[in-house]
């Protein structure tokens, strides 16, 4: 797909963009490391276009069980590291 309108997007990363914007860095990290693509795609894609392109047909979602731990991990982290 080459383009997806971010009011698509926003409903499944609980209306929230800075979620969204963490689904599919994560998302796209994951395909650019070797993972296969969920959706069809051209070679041409991006890993950052292909990730977009799975959130917007349901392929990939955000739970929020794994908000709470990765905030609760960071915070563990960053508390060692002081």
């Amino acid at each position: 797909m080459p383009y997806q309108p971010i009011e698509r997007l926003l409903p499944r990363a609980y209306d929230s963009l800075y979620k969204l914007v963490i689904l599919a860095s994560q998302r796209s990290l994951e395909i650019a490391e070797g993972m296969p693509p969920m959706v069809e795609h051209r070679l041409s894609d991006k890993p950052t276009v292909l990730a977009l392109d799975e959130i917007a047909a349901d392929k990939v979602a955000l739970k929020p069980l794994e908000i709470k731990e990765k905030a609760k991990s960071k915070e563990k982290d960053k508390k060692k590291s002081k």
